[in-house]
C-alpha cells in the first residue's frame, strides 16, 4: 500500500513542480482531462530523455527554447 502512494505522490509532485498543475483552472468539458493526459505524456518523454542530467523543470524549459533538444525529447533525433 505504501509503495502505491509513494508512486502516486511522486507523480503528482513532479506534475505540480514542473507543470504547475495545481494552478491550472481548466474546467470546461473534457479539457482538464485532455490536458492531464498531455502533461503525463510530456512528463514520460522528459523522464525518458537521458542525455541531459538536469531536473524535469529545466529539461522542459530547455525543450521550449531549443528545437534540437525538443526533437531529441520527442524521439525524432
Amino acid at each position: 500500500m505504501r509503495a502505491h502512494w509513494t508512486i502516486e505522490n511522486n507523480l503528482h509532485w513532479a506534475l505540480d513542480i514542473a507543470f504547475d498543475e495545481d494552478s491550472n483552472r481548466t474546467r470546461k468539458g473534457h479539457s482538464a482531462a485532455n490536458l492531464a493526459v498531455i502533461r503525463h505524456i510530456a512528463l514520460n518523454l522528459i523522464k525518458a530523455e537521458k542525455t541531459s542530467k538536469a531536473n524535469i523543470k529545466i529539461k522542459r524549459l530547455k525543450a521550449g527554447w531549443d528545437n534540437d533538444y525538443l526533437l531529441r525529447v520527442i524521439g525524432i533525433i
